[in-house]
């Protein structure tokens, strides 16, 4: 993947990345630690019962799978941004992507986090 000089923040992180994986121009996946890190966000931020650990990285977060509402995912943008130093917007056009399972989310943090 080439690098983009007008985003310094993705450039480093992509250069960060093994580099074991053939070239495509699909971005970098978020690895498990930072997906087990916003499980545990997730968890404690709504108070869940579900241990961090038991969520899996596909199962929808939204609805089926944790069964979360749209006052859930509200709380859990509020403190994704500022864990993280990102915007996450009620408004956002790739919001039922971003927020389709612990690993979408946690790639879209990978790719736009500035903390």
């Amino acid at each position: 993947m080439a690098q983009t000089p007008g985003n310094p923040e993705k450039a480093r992180f992509m250069s960060t990345m093994p580099d074991s994986s053939p070239s495509t121009s699909v971005p970098a996946a978020a690895d498990s630690a930072l997906m087990r890190e916003v499980a545990e966000l997730v968890v404690s931020s709504l108070n869940l019962e579900t241990a961090a650990a038991d969520i899996q990285p596909d199962d929808p977060i939204y609805g089926d799978g944790l069964g979360l509402d749209s006052i859930d995912i509200l709380e859990i943008a509020l403190v994704v941004s500022k864990r993280y130093g990102l915007q996450l917007r009620a408004d956002h056009e790739d919001n039922t992507v971003i927020f389709q399972s612990l690993r979408s989310l946690s790639n879209h943090i990978a790719l736009q986090r500035t903390k």
